[in-house]
This record gives C-alpha cells, structure tokens and sequence, in this order.
C-alpha cells in the first residue's frame, strides 16, 4: 500500500470524526464506558482469585487423635500420613505442646485456664500441608476414616465460597459485557452509517470512475478502528488510576489483604482491552458497510 494511499485513508478517516461530531463523541464514550465497566470486573475477579489462591494455599488439615492411644499407635498414624504422596509437610503435637500452646495464646486470661484446674483435656495431632490445595478436602476424608483419628479440621469452606463467589461475579460480568459489547457496536455502526449515507453521491461517483472496494471501505474501518482504540485508551487511563488509588488505599487500612500489583496486571489488562475494543471498532464498521453500502 502507497504512503499517499494511507495518508488519503487516515486524513478521509478524521475528517468524518468531523462530519458527525455528535456520533463520534457518544460512540467513544459508549466504547470508554463499556470497557470501563469490563475492567471493573476483571479486576473485582482476578482479586478474588487471587485473595482465595492466596488462603488455599494457607490451607492445613489439623489430625486429631483419639485419647488412650499407645506411642505405637501414636507413631504408625504419622508414619502412614508421611507416606501419603500428596502431604508435604507434617508437624507433630503433643498434649502437652497443645497445652503450652494454648497457654500462651490465652495469657491475659488465666481465668479459663484456672476452669481447667490443672487437667489437659486437649488432643495430641498432626498437622498436615499438601503439595496441592485442592486435595485438601479428599486427604481430610480418608485420613478421618483411620479408626486412630477421633476428627479432621480445614479450612477450605470458606474458600470454596470464595470460588463460588468469583464464579458467580465472572458469569455476571460476561453476561454484562455481552450487553454492553452489542451497544457499543450498534452506536458505532450508526456513526459509519451516517457518514456512509452523507457521501453516497462521492462513493457512487468514486465506483463509477473505478476505484476498487477496498479504496472505498478503508476510510470507513479506519474510522471504526480509531473509535475503538480512542474510547478503549480512555478506559485504560481511567481503570489504571482507580486501581492505583484503590490499591494504596486499602493497603493503608487494611495491609494483611493481599492484591494482585497494578504492574504487570493492569498492564496487561489495559492490553487487552485495547485490542477488543479496537476489534470492535473495525466489526461495527464492517457491518455498516455491509448492510449500508454494497461494496
């Protein structure tokens, strides 16, 4: 393609940002807000991900014993938990480090520790980390079968529910965006509408003295492709100073909460919405061309 070929189709591009300045500017601001809104979501899903990644990983199986056990029976339990493939760490405790435990945790209130009056009714236990999270909840039930084992604790609940939460929240942002994806192509393919129709008599003259259909329709792309990509960038700035202030916001209050780091993900991100949005600049050109002009 000649360099005055394109500067003929970019400067013919531009000028019909002028030609119907209104469209334009609602087409950029339908582009910006959708995905605007796309961001929102992505970033809501991926600190869920990320936050119930984060406690999953924290996940450990807390064994207990049965009372009356011998040091034997004590001892094959935690044999056969070290030979399960999928436990990666054990830690052993017994009644009395139990007790040390709790004294320690319950200092500044003697009092409870005086209702016991000098008994140690707590269990000895193992405490075990996996290789992989997601076998937490099956190790826990087979491990509560040994007749040795009076329960099995985790945490994985709460987890689950976080999971099912980002699930919920990602299937709710598709649905939303699918939406906003069908607005934002109606109003850009109504803007290349418009400038379609107001030079059908130059377009019926250009076909006539034989300019091929492509030389016709790039214009019109171009246009649709600077709609995406201008309404997409806006997106991109305004997503990319939210996260920055929420970020340091919530790590001022609230520091223990991990979140995923503004770089490389918000870069990322931005990226993609780029890309889309731009993509779908050139579709809704390209379905005013085709049922609006029959090049």
């Amino acid at each position: 393609m000649k360099i005055r070929t394109m500067r003929y189709y970019i400067s013919e591009a531009l000028r019909s940002f002028w030609r119907n300045s209104f469209m334009t500017v609602a087409s950029i601001a339908t582009v910006a807000v959708s995905f605007f809104i796309l961001g929102l979501f992505m970033i809501m899903v991926a600190n869920l991900d990320y936050f119930a990644a984060n406690l999953e990983n924290q996940v450990q199986i807390s064994v207990y014993l049965k009372d009356g056990l011998t040091t034997e029976q004590v001892m094959s339990v935690g044999k056969r938990l070290k030979a399960m493939p999928e436990v990666k760490e054990l830690e052993f405790t017994n009644k009395d480090q139990a007790m040390d435990k709790l004294k320690e945790r319950m200092k500044d209130q003697p009092g409870i520790l005086d209702a016991l009056d000098g008994k140690n009714p707590l269990p000895t236990s193992y405490t075990l980390t996996l290789h992989n999270p997601e076998q937490v909840k099956d190790t826990a039930e087979v491990v509560a079968a040994y007749d040795e084992v009076e329960s099995t604790h985790y945490g994985q609940e709460i987890v689950e529910q976080l999971f099912q939460i980002a699930t919920i929240i990602r299937w709710g942002g598709i649905a939303l965006i699918a939406f906003l994806t069908l607005a934002t192509l109606f109003i850009i393919s109504n803007t290349i509408r418009l400038t379609v129709f107001a030079r059908r008599r130059e377009i019926g003259i250009m076909k006539y003295v034989g300019a091929t259909n492509w030389f016709i329709r790039w214009p019109f792309l171009l246009e649709g492709l600077f709609l995406g990509f201008i309404g997409g960038f806006i997106a991109d700035i305004l997503l990319i100073q939210f996260y920055e202030f929420l970020t340091v916001s919530i790590h001022k209050s609230l520091a223990f909460l991990p979140m995923v780091s503004v770089f490389p993900f918000m870069y990322q991100a931005g990226g993609i919405i780029l890309i889309v949005s731009m993509l779908i600049g050139a579709i809704g050109s390209s379905i005013s061309l085709k049922r609006y002009m029959k090049v």
